[in-house]
């Protein structure tokens, strides 16, 4: 009984060094894996972005913003709204700059226009919300539902 020591098919004339491996060696990848990820965790602490600082503590509650935001609509017919209510557009900047003072609301106001209502119109009443001396208006729109891309033209 002779023991064979070459490939599997038992053929001991064949050069077996010339046949390609058919695995892979992924130790090489993992240990190179490993040494990254050892240096983004030591680096990323050092990425903040600032001064390191030791904050103070303090016992006063956290603000929050209890006032809801303030939105100017204009609708379909012209008449315009503060928040759900209507307002004649000659009170609109004398109600603004009330409300903002008692909720010491500095936050941005939001412009609503129906898409019926004139351009100049709604430019009016953005006129008259900066007049209460609102330094942020904003308009709102309604985004397009999702269909095909639109080209410029």
């Amino acid at each position: 009984m002779a023991m064979s020591t070459s490939g599997p098919s038992g053929d001991d004339d064949e050069d077996s060094a010339g046949t390609a491996m058919s695995d892979i060696n992924v130790t090489p990848f993992v240990d190179v894996m490993l040494v990254l990820l050892i240096i983004f965790m030591v680096a990323a602490p050092m990425m903040m972005v600032g001064v390191p600082v030791q904050l103070p503590r303090t016992a006063a509650a956290r603000v929050s913003q209890t006032a809801p935001p303030v939105v100017v609509s204009v609708n379909r017919e012209g008449q315009v709204f503060l928040r759900s209510e209507p307002v004649a557009e000659a009170d609109l900047t004398d109600r603004i700059r009330a409300m903002r003072e008692a909720e010491a609301n500095d936050g941005p106001v939001y412009v609503r226009g129906d898409r019926s209502v004139p351009y100049g119109d709604v430019m009016r009443v953005m006129g008259k919300v900066t007049a209460a001396g609102v330094a942020r208006v904003s308009l709102i729109a309604e985004a397009e539902p999702a269909g095909p891309a639109v080209q410029a033209r």
